[in-house]
């Protein structure tokens, strides 16, 4: 009976979100893969394994109970004991060493114990980390099931979390890996809109060809070799934040409980507005496509029945200013934001003196400034009144101006808190979203995100 390493580990989670253009940071959190043997040569392999990533809407970025189950099958002739091992933690790109928490393991069913051992850190190997070891025996032409569960927190920026799974440790295992099915469950109904497909955020891109239902999104694979150079790539999964897709279900709510409350569906298309644009640009997926459309629904609603709500005009019009904004870098000609104009226009009517208002104004003046002009006693609208040449379709965004709005400093990669739920914003203080330019796109500073 030989000894073999065996390296066991579990999953990772990363997030920080990403607009079409954004910024980047290290992961926050402990990575883990797949199991995998040691230096030496083993005859066992992974015959399936099932990987339910259980994300629960504790804290603001959420957090998820791994449950990993691996059944692992001896091909050869003789039996193998291992030393089963996982890394309970890892640096986290800023030197620190989160640890998983609440671990527990099953062999064959049976609760085990496990003992606190020093390894290198998979991550960088550069210093010693706290692994979880345990023996198991695993008999010639028998399987064996391993199971290991712990409790790993989200992390990243508002509004968005993401989660990894790492399977390509997986590869060390004679032949292929059987099969596996890999299980997103969220506390709600999962949908393009809170599960972001098709695209990436920060460094998370969720995989290709998830299958939604209900509450999960499911994949499956069948005797693949995993990896950057196999046949199934490793797992990513890029989600609204669960308190951000929470405010959304409460708002819906609020407005089918009380439909003729303007101030609802305004606090609900603004929750709308929220997730749709990024840090930098928008949404493209589809998901975002259907936010973007929700939110002009609600807008429009909360309008029709308040049509002399000066801040929710202004709110309308930065959604549509922002949308108008970015796509004047990929279309040709660009979308001139007609609509935006006028919502700002009316807004400024019904509350000049407004400093929301005064503020979303000025933003979208420094993004179209060919169609929203700076007066003496305000602002003119020479595109509402005229038919302009349309702009060329490769834009320099506006230098950022000097004074108001103020302009936050670059992001950070420390995660940002939010409050479970946004509370009803009285009207004096209903927050705006500004606007942002620079000398060059690659270079574009956002402006204070109060958005309305």
């Amino acid at each position: 009976m030989k000894r073999i390493p065996l390296l066991l580990l579990t999953c990772i989670l990363l997030a920080v979100p990403k607009a079409v253009r954004a910024d980047v940071a290290p992961p926050a959190n402990p990575p883990g893969t797949n199991i995998q043997p040691g230096a030496e040569t083993t005859q066992v392999r992974m015959a399936a394994e099932t990987v339910l990533i259980d994300v629960k809407d504790d804290g603001d970025l959420g957090r998820a109970r791994i449950t990993a189950d691996f059944t692992m099958r001896n091909l050869g002739t003789e039996s193998e004991s291992m030393a089963v091992r996982f890394p309970m933690t890892a640096d986290d790109g800023f030197g620190r060493y989160p640890e998983i928490t609440d671990i527990v393991i099953k062999v064959n069913g049976q609760r085990v114990a496990y003992q606190r051992a020093s390894y290198l850190d998979l991550r960088y190997q550069t210093q010693d980390v706290p692994w979880a070891e345990f023996n198991v025996t695993f008999p010639s032409g028998q399987d064996v099931p391993i199971q290991v569960a712990y409790n790993l927190n989200g992390s990243g920026y508002m509004p968005f979390t993401s989660f990894y799974y790492i399977l390509e440790t997986g590869s060390g295992w004679t032949g292929t890996i059987g099969s596996a099915d890999i299980i997103l469950r969220l506390p709600y109904p999962a949908s393009a809109q809170n599960v972001i497909m098709n695209m990436q955020i920060g460094w998370a891109e969720t995989t290709h060809n998830g299958a939604i239902e209900g509450n999960e999104v499911r994949w499956h694979f069948e005797n693949f070799e995993p990896g950057p150079d196999g046949s199934v790539q490793n797992m990513e999964f890029a989600l609204v934040a669960p308190v951000n897709w929470n405010t959304i279900l409460k708002g819906q709510r609020n407005v089918a409980a009380s439909p003729n409350d303007s101030e609802a569906w305004g606090r609900l298309a603004r929750s709308y507005k929220e997730i749709f644009l990024m840090g930098r640009g928008y949404r493209t997926d589809p998901g975002g496509e259907e936010l973007y459309q929700l939110s002009i629904e609600a807008y429009e609603k909360c309008l029709a029945l308040n049509p002399d709500d000066a801040q929710w005009h202004a709110g309308f019009a930065d959604l549509l200013a922002n949308r108008a904004y970015w796509d004047s870098f990929t279309n040709d000609p660009m979308p001139i934001p007609y609509r935006a104009f006028d919502e700002i226009h009316t807004a400024l009517q019904l509350a000049p003196n407004d400093s929301k208002v005064l503020e979303i104004a000025e933003n979208i003046y420094f993004m179209f400034p060919e169609g929203m002009t700076q007066t003496e006693s305000g602002y003119d609208f020479p595109w509402l009144t005229q038919t302009p040449a349309p702009p060329p379709a490769s834009r320099t965004p506006m230098a950022v101006p000097t004074t108001k709005p103020q302009i936050l400093p670059a992001a950070t990669s420390t995660p940002q808190p939010s409050p479970a739920a946004p509370a009803p914003v009285p009207p004096a203080d209903k927050p705006s979203l500004p606007l942002c330019g620079s000398a060059a796109l690659i270079g574009v500073v956002w402006l204070a995100r109060k958005r309305r």
